[in-house]
């Protein structure tokens, strides 16, 4: 896609085509440069090994750990005097398997729909009402109570 700048650009130079359309000269190179070949990050010295990191995670599917917080793990086995990694690698490698969550076992509650009613002729159903009124004095009033058959809007009682 050739943009109006590299149109006018090809004429009058990018400078003045930059100028004339009101746009940064910079944006315009940024977008331009080349994009470098980004290679994989090496993995660093002190990474877990894989062996470690399924240790890891076999501690973490453990039963006396699976509903525990990792911070809680750590503390946990420092008591013990064991020490496998960080509470942050903790998460990172439960992230890595999509575990990152809520870990304890938690009641799902069903989603409820309202409940809708169809009124297929008059007097099937009725709906009601109650509203307050003013009376003549202070602090006097009337309970008006009404009750509505929705099939036709026609007040019942």
């Amino acid at each position: 896609m050739i943009t109006a700048v590299e149109t006018l650009a090809i004429e009058v130079g990018v400078a003045a085509a930059c100028d004339a359309l009101e746009m940064p000269r910079s944006t315009w190179y940024r977008r331009h440069r080349p994009k470098p070949d980004l290679a994989p990050r090496p993995t660093p010295a002190r990474a877990l090994s894989p062996v470690e990191r399924e240790k890891v995670l076999g501690m973490l599917h453990s039963p006396c750990f699976v509903d525990q917080a990792p911070p809680t793990i750590v503390a946990t086995l420092l008591d013990r005097g064991e020490y496998l990694c960080s509470s942050r690698t903790m998460y990172r490698l439960l992230a890595s398997k999509h575990e990152v969550r809520e870990r304890r076992d938690q009641l799902r509650h069903p989603v409820y729909h309202r409940p809708e009613v169809l009124a297929l002729g008059p007097n099937r159903l009725w709906s009601w009402d109650i509203t307050r009124l003013r009376g003549p004095g202070k602090w006097q009033g009337f309970y008006l109570y009404v009750i509505l058959d929705v099939f036709s809007r026609k007040v019942v009682a």
